[in-house]
């Protein structure tokens, strides 16, 4: 059977309130999966403690059946990380900055190389490939920020609204990206506020309210549980979040009938 890359079970983070409160979650092994919910959900503190930035007040972690709170270093070896705000280094270069990541997590140099080539390549930053990051837009930044979270061929690919401030066509750019590593068997787990790119991208969708889960499954399988038969992702999250005093899901919904 093959082995989830995720496994959340309990998790819990209180700052001045409850931020995750109890939360359980499974991401499939090669699966695209889309995290959705209002603001102040728990979405990115759920995320962060995942990736190993923050650590949770109780519950457990495991990334691909290691245990992500005591063998921290082996979890983050597979995992990668991009924050909605892009934190690279200014005064470095695409490359260099490419070459500097690559080195933290032990890379062959003659391989960082090849793949860095490649990422520039492929998210048309070769031409900017020698100029300095403190000059680049925002879209830019997030580009190589995407970048450096690959170069080590993570399993594990997190990202928190790594489509804010992209143009359309280097979202497309980002898309066709996300989309060729998970063909290549990473997971990948997202949020967004474009329901749109869930619904077109995603094949499991989760929704976080309260820092609970709070609905579970394909874009199908949420429309039978909020009732829309073709109803749009917009359509169907607005009504899940409204009814959030419950953990729904397509199976306990099955076993609750």
């Amino acid at each position: 059977m093959p082995i989830n890359a995720l496994e959340i079970s309990g998790l819990y983070k209180a700052f001045d309130r409850p931020a995750v409160a109890g939360l359980d979650l499974t991401v499939r092994g090669g699966e695209f999966y889309a995290l959705l919910g209002p603001n102040g959900a728990g979405k990115t503190t759920s995320l962060r403690m995942v990736a190993g930035l923050l650590l949770p007040d109780r519950g457990t972690i495991h990334v691909f059946g290691k245990n992500a709170l005591t063998d921290g270093l082996e979890t983050k070896r597979i995992t990668s990380w991009v924050p909605d705000e892009p934190m690279i280094y200014d005064r470095l270069t695409p490359a260099e900055y490419l070459e500097f990541v690559a080195g933290l997590w032990g890379v062959d140099a003659k391989l960082a190389a090849q793949r860095s080539g490649e990422l520039l390549e492929w998210l048309k930053l070769a031409p900017h490939a020698g100029g300095r990051c403190e000059g680049f837009s925002k879209g830019m930044r997030q580009k190589v920020a995407l970048a450096g979270a690959l170069i080590h061929e993570p399993k594990l690919i997190i990202l928190d609204e790594p489509l804010t401030g992209l143009d359309a066509a280097s979202a497309r750019l980002v898309k066709d990206v996300l989309l060729d590593r998970v063909g290549r068997g990473a997971t990948v787990i997202m949020t967004t506020h474009i329901l749109e790119v869930a619904e077109r991208m995603a094949e499991r969708i989760g929704v976080i309210a309260n820092g609970k889960l709070v609905a579970e499954g394909t874009l199908g399988e949420l429309r039978q549980l909020a009732g829309k038969g073709e109803g749009s992702l917009e359509e169907v999250f607005l009504d899940i979040v409204a009814e959030d005093d419950t953990v729904v899901t397509s199976e306990n919904r099955k076993d609750a009938a």
